[in-house]
């Protein structure tokens, strides 16, 4: 079968160069292609791109008209999109990489990541981002789970000698632990929680009681909160002072749930977190 006519714009085909397993539950895939040179520049440590996986048998060949094959392909066979955060890119040599959380042979894009090889290929989207530290304020606060640990780490990379703040990082094995390399003064707690139904437990670790001063100031304080979606609900209760504008906090996966069905439930009460 032939590639459609129509290109969609903003996709980069991108092949595998490594992989690199940095704990058990944790795989990074080290990609390049001629096109990252290009690659937009979003300006937040929280940089995400779609991940567009297309059925091989159908003889398509990227760039995609995504559009044209949503319409003419039965549910089952059309693209499956996955949103990852982008761990780090380099223009100049056109390679970026992307970390995966690994959940055994269930799903599309992290099976997919376990089993690359060199010279595989992946096309993804332009990105996407609404995050960046601001280098001026009192105390940050970066809370997650495996799944914000890209995006955690790309935040204290970028913060200054002088930060102060918190990383909370929730693990269900301690094998996971990754260095988070940073010149601030912040302080990375690993927090391994043994119950994975347990969604207070990172909440209970953020509760505010524990901020410095000037943390409770007006402005004194950012916060970068993403994750499982119960769980980031529970964070948002214990943040309820904190004003909407000095968070960054969003469910990256929910429990049980694809991502189809998890995109789709961001539209409904069980997918909002205000």
């Amino acid at each position: 079968m032939s590639a459609p006519s129509r290109k969609s714009a903003g996709q980069h085909v991108l092949t595998v160069e490594a992989t690199e397993w940095l704990g058990p539950h944790l795989v990074r895939v080290v990609l390049g292609g001629e096109s990252l040179e290009a690659f937009p520049d979003t300006g937040c440590t929280d940089s995400y791109v779609k991940l567009i996986f297309v059925d091989p048998s159908l003889g398509h060949e990227p760039p995609y008209d995504l559009a044209a094959l949503r319409e003419a392909l039965p549910p089952e066979r059309r693209p499956v999109l996955r949103t990852y955060t982008v761990r780090r890119v380099d223009r100049a040599a056109r390679r970026l990489a992307i970390d995966f959380v690994t959940h055994g042979d269930t799903g599309v894009a992290a099976p997919w990541a376990a089993t690359a090889e060199p010279g595989d290929r992946l096309v993804i989207s332009d990105p996407g981002g609404g995050y960046a530290p601001d280098p001026d304020v009192a105390w940050h606060v970066l809370a997650g789970d495996l799944s914000a640990l890209p995006a955690i780490s790309a935040a204290v990379e970028a913060l200054p000698p002088a930060a102060r703040g918190v990383v909370h990082l929730e693990i269900g094995d301690p094998a996971d632990m990754v260095p988070l390399q940073t010149a601030s003064s912040i302080e990375v707690r690993w927090l391994v929680n043994p119950d994975p139904t347990d969604t207070s437990f990172l909440a209970r670790a953020v509760d505010p009681a524990g901020w410095p001063a000037e943390a409770h100031e007006p402005d004194g304080v950012q916060v970068f909160a993403h994750g499982e979606r119960e769980s980031v609900k529970a964070v948002r209760r214990v943040l309820r002072d904190v004003p909407r504008e000095r968070l960054s906090i969003s469910g990256y996966w929910a429990r049980g749930r694809t991502e189809d069905v998890f995109q789709a439930e961001k539209r409904e009460p069980i997918g909002r977190i205000d």
